[in-house]
C-alpha cells in the first residue's frame, strides 16, 4: 500500500527532530549507547574451558558425527529422514549440509580453546596458569583430530584465529595436509604434558569445578594426554616408518594412562534436563533402529550383551532371537518407518556418559599392539580385561536407559533380563572369546573392540576410524552388511561444511561435487588428502 506525501513528510520531520536530539548528546553518552553493563566483555580462561569441554563432549564427540557413523559402521540403522537417506546413500553422506553444524562447532570449539591458551601464555592476561593452558592444549589436540579424521585435509593452521576484536584474522584460510595436522596434534600433546606438570600461578587460580572432567586434577589430564597419544600413534600405523617402535610406544603410552574406568575421560554432566546426545537425537527425531548385522555378531559369539541391548517398539527388553518381537532392521534394506523395528536400548540412555577417551579403548589399543608384536599371551590377558571393562560400560548405559527420568514419565522401559556381572563377563571371555582369540588373535581383538564401541558413549566414530584404518592395512575383520557398500558407496570420509563450501574458495574447490567422499581415503588410511 502506497504512503501519502503527508505520511512521508511526517516521517522525515520525525527523523530530523531525532537527529537534533542526538546532536545534543555528549560523546561519552554516545559511546555508552550500545554498552550492556550486564554482559561481560571478558571471562577467565577456566570459564571458557568449561564451555570447551561441554561443546566437545555433546556436539563433537557425541553429536552428529557419532549418529551418522553409527549407521555407516552398522552399530545402528538409519530409519527416518536424514539418517534413512544416509543409510541408503541417498544424498546425505556427500551433501555439504549434512555435517555443517558439527563442522562449525568444531572450529568454534578450537577458537575458544585457543583463547584459553593465549590468555595463559606469556604476555596474556592470565600468564602463569600453565595447568589451565595444558588442559586447553589437550582439547585442541582432541578436536583437531576429530576434525581431520572426519574431513581429511582441512583448514587448520590459519583457521580459528581471531584478532583482539574477536574477528577472524583470515577470512579464507588455506587447507592444510592431514599429515601436517597430525604432527601438530602430537606436538600439542607433548606440550600439554609439560604444562600440566607446572602450576596455575595467576591470581585467578586453578580451574577447579570448571574442569567438568577431572575437577582440576592435572595428573589425570596427563594420563588423558598419554592415552590420546596411544590412540593417534595407532591411527598412523599405515604411515609409520617404524611399525615395531610405534607399537611399543602405544603400549608405553597406555601404561602411562588410565589405570581403571574411574580415571577415564567421561563427560558425566547429563540429567533429566541435560540429555545424553544420542538420547536427545532419538527422543526428538526417532531416526535410528536396531542393526541386524550388529545383532548377528552378538548371536555368533553367544554374547551375553545380546539379551541386554535391544528393546522392541513397546520399549520391552528383547534378547532371544526366537522371540516374536525380536525384529531388527536389515542394514541398507530397511523401510523408512518409525516405531516399527527394534531399537538399541542405548538410544534411551538419557544420562549415560559421553566418553572422550575410555579405559576399555586403551586396553583394546594395548591388546592390538601386543597382537601385532606377536606377544599373544600378554595380549590375551589384556583383551580379557578390555572385554570385562567394555561390558561394565555397556551395563552402565543400560542402567541409564532403565532409569531415564524422561522415559519414566511415560512408563519407562520393561527390563526382562538380569544385568551382566563381572563374573559372567569373565566366564564369557574364557568360554566364547578365548577360543576365537587363539585361532586368530588380532581379528578377535578388533571385533571385540568394535562391539565394545556400540553404545551410548559416543564411540562409533572411533569404530569408524578403526574400520578405515584396518582396510588400509588390508584387514577385513569387520563384516558390514549394507549392500550399498558393494556398490562402492561406503563413505570414506565426511564432506566439508556448506558454510565454507559456499564462502571459502579453497574449501569450495576441494569439495567439488561431493562425490570424493566415496572415492578418496583420508591420508592416514592410504589416501592423498
Amino acid at each position: 500500500m502506497k504512503k501519502s506525501m503527508n505520511q512521508y513528510r511526517i516521517f522525515f520531520v520525525a527523523i530530523f527532530i531525532s537527529s537534533l536530539g542526538l546532536y545534543g548528546c555528549s560523546e561519552d553518552i554516545m559511546n555508552k549507547i550500545n554498552d550492556d553493563p550486564f554482559h561481560a566483555k571478558d571471562v577467565p580462561a577456566k570459564t571458557i574451558l568449561a564451555d570447551v569441554i561441554t561443546s566437545t563432549a555433546f556436539y563433537n564427540v557425541g553429536g552428529d558425527l557419532n549418529t551418522y557413523t553409527s549407521a555407516y559402521i552398522e552399530h545402528e540403522v538409519g530409519t527416518h529422514n536424514q539418517l534413512y537417506r544416509a543409510e541408503h546413500r541417498d544424498g546425505e553422506p556427500m551433501l555439504a549440509s549434512t555435517f555443517n553444524n558439527v563442522w562449525e562447532n568444531l572450529y568454534a570449539t578450537l577458537k575458544n580453546a585457543k583463547i584459553v591458551v593465549n590468555k595463559c601464555s606469556k604476555g596474556g592476561p592470565q600468564e602463569g596458569n600453565d595447568v589451565t593452558k595444558g588442559m586447553a592444549e589437550v582439547m585442541i589436540a582432541l578436536n583437531s583430530a576429530i576434525l581431520t579424521d572426519m574431513f581429511g585435509d582441512t583448514p587448520w593452521s590459519e583457521a580459528s584465529e581471531i584478532t583482539r576484536d574477536k574477528l577472524p584474522k583470515i577470512l579464507n584460510p588455506k587447507i592444510d595436509k592431514q599429515e601436517n595436522i597430525y604432527k601438530d596434534i602430537l606436538s600439542l600433546l607433548d606440550q600439554a604434558i609439560t604444562h600440566l606438570q607446572g602450576k596455575d600461578a595467576h591470581v585467578t587460580g586453578s580451574v577447579g569445578a570448571n574442569d567438568l572432567l577431572y575437577s582440576g586434577d592435572p595428573e589425570l589430564w596427563i594420563k588423558f594426554a598419554n592415552g590420546l597419544k596411544a590412540r593417534y600413534t595407532m591411527r598412523l600405523l599405515k604411515r609409520s616408518a617404524n611399525v615395531q617402535s610405534d607399537l611399543e610406544k602405544v603400549i608405553r603410552y597406555v601404561d602411562n594412562s588410565f589405570q581403571s574406568a574411574d580415571e577415564q575421560a567421561a563427560f558425566n554432566i547429563y540429567s533429566a534436563t541435560n540429555y545424553n546426545p544420542l538420547f536427545d537425537f532419538q527422543w526428538s527425531r526417532d531416526g535410528l533402529a536396531a542393526s541386524q548385522s550388529m545383532a548377528e555378531k552378538l548371536i555368533d559369539r553367544h554374547d551375553p550383551r545380546l539379551r541386554r541391548v535391544f528393546v522392541d517398539a513397546e520399549r520391552v527388553q528383547v534378547g532371544d532371537p526366537s522371540e516374536e518381537n525380536f525384529f531388527m532392521a536389515p542394514n541398507g534394506l530397511n523401510e523408512e518407518i518409525q516405531y516399527y523395528y527394534n531399537t538399541s536400548i542405548f538410544v534411551y540412555s538419557q544420562t549415560a556418559s559421553t566418553q572422550l577417551l575410555s579405559y576399555h579403548e586403551l586396553l583394546f589399543l594395548k591388546a592390538e599392539a601386543l597382537c601385532r608384536l606377536q606377544r599373544f599371551d600378554e595380549a590375551k590377558s589384556v583383551l580379557k580385561d578390555a572385554v570385562i571393562a567394555a561390558i561394565a560400560n555397556t551395563e552402565a548405559s543400560v542402567a541409564a536407559a532403565i532409569n531415564a527420568p524422561t522415559l519414566l514419565e511415560y512408563g519407562g522401559l520393561e527390563e526382562t533380563t538380569d544385568a551382566i556381572t563381572p563374573k559372567e563377563a569373565s566366564e564369557y571371555f574364557d568360554t566364547n572369546v578365548k577360543p576365537l582369540f587363539e585361532a586368530y588373535p588380532l581379528k578377535e581383538t578388533m571385533i571385540q573392540k568394535y562391539i565394545a564401541f556400540f553404545g551410548a558413549s559416543g564411540e562409533s566414530p572411533e569404530a569408524y576410524n578403526d574400520y578405515r584404518r584396518m582396510r588400509a592395512l588390508g584387514e577385513n575383520f569387520i563384516e558390514l552388511k549394507n549392500p550399498n557398500n558393494a556398490k562402492n558407496l561406503f563413505p570414506l570420509r565426511c564432506p566439508y561444511g556448506v558454510s565454507d563450501v559456499t564462502a571459502n574458495p579453497n574449501v569450495e574447490q576441494a569439495y567439488g561435487n561431493g562425490q570424493y567422499v566415496y572415492t578418496e581415503n583420508v591420508w592416514w588410511a592410504g589416501g592423498s588428502r
